[in-house]
């Protein structure tokens, strides 16, 4: 059962509905950064909170928690990242919205990157309640269908790229301090596409949408006329495209598909992982299926002379030139430019 707010802090909190209208997706560029995370727990529909975790040392500066009420608890749409400072936070800002932590029921995740799947069993251990996720994003899944985890997959994928040896070897060594993780969460529920969740007086819908990876799922609580999209629709910038690591894989055509299936949506409010949520959902689909669709274009148009992803990536279209990218921008850079050239070819 949802605990009634108690104390001044939280009746304040309560009461602080959206004041001002939720901005409109940026629309130009889409490759600028991220902007204004949430920096404290926000109503921002009737029974939703936004409880931002912050990620230190990431561009994304934050992962938000939402927490959807209903009259059987709480349930959680996503669950930050697996550190002491992450935890305190999401506890602090639960307590900050009038909840307790025993209120939680259901945790829904929409994909199996560390900054969401992160205290996720955690959760479970204290409360009992479910997690549920896609079942692409399941690790045990992945492992037995993909021969290993994340970063065996990263590996694999980066040795196609066309990148020099040296340079794949200092990508990977770079994504092991940032994206190892135990990768051991049990799951409860792995849906094979489209799920279906009670409780309570609540119904969400999760819509099996792949893209950002293989199993992301996004949840729709129609009554509230709200989707959470996770990574696959943000406010601003593209979508990072998943680590094609199999045969036949097209991350690119996923993710068309994706756009389209939240467009037809008719939700009224967008809550992504990060960023601030926003209106408009439709039109934000529309635009950022466009510029993924100019991206394959200039794949198209470059692949017959450059035909591999380190030699494409230079070109496309991204928050700063190539040469001035990081090592592991350059990383995200190239994954993303294979997923595209298998997009091309599958066309």
């Amino acid at each position: 059962m949802s605990i009634p707010a108690g104390g001044r802090r939280a009746a304040d909190h309560r009461a602080r509905e959206l004041r001002e209208p939720l901005r409109e997706p940026q629309r130009e560029p889409l490759s600028e950064p991220l902007s204004e995370p949430l920096d404290e727990p926000l109503r921002v529909a009737d029974g939703v909170w936004a409880v931002p975790v912050p990620l230190r040392g990431s561009p994304l500066r934050s992962v938000t928690v939402f927490l959807v009420e209903t009259s059987d608890g709480l349930v959680l749409i996503d669950a930050g990242y697996d550190h002491p400072a992450c935890w305190d936070a999401f506890t602090r800002g639960l307590a900050e919205t009038g909840h307790a932590l025993d209120a939680v029921r259901l945790v829904l995740l929409t994909h199996n990157h560390p900054d969401h799947v992160g205290f996720a069993g955690r959760v479970r251990d204290l409360t009992g309640a479910r997690v549920v996720m896609g079942r692409d994003d399941d690790f045990e899944h992945q492992r037995r269908v993909r021969g290993g985890g994340f970063l065996v997959q990263l590996r694999a994928t980066l040795d196609r790229t066309g990148a020099p040896p040296d340079v794949i070897e200092k990508m990977y060594t770079g994504a092991l301090g940032i994206a190892e993780h135990a990768e051991d969460l049990r799951l409860d529920l792995a849906p094979e596409r489209d799920s279906e969740h009670v409780l309570g007086d609540v119904t969400i819908r999760g819509l099996h949408a792949p893209g950002h990876t293989h199993g992301h799922t996004v949840y729709v609580d129609d009554a509230r006329g709200v989707v959470f999209t996770g990574d696959t629709l943000m406010a601003e910038g593209p979508t990072q495209l998943a680590v094609p690591s199999l045969p036949g894989d097209d991350p690119a055509g996923d993710l068309l598909t994706s756009l389209d299936r939240l467009r037809d949506l008719g939700a009224g409010l967008a809550c992504p992982a990060h960023g601030r949520p926003y209106r408009d959902v439709a039109r934000r689909a529309e635009e950022l299926k466009a510029f993924h669709l100019a991206e394959l274009d200039t794949v198209a148009r470059l692949l017959p002379d450059r035909g591999t992803a380190w030699e494409i990536a230079p070109f496309l279209t991204r928050g700063k030139p190539w040469t001035e990218l990081g090592t592991g921008g350059k990383r995200f850079a190239l994954i993303h430019t294979l997923s595209l050239i298998l997009g091309v070819v599958a066309r």
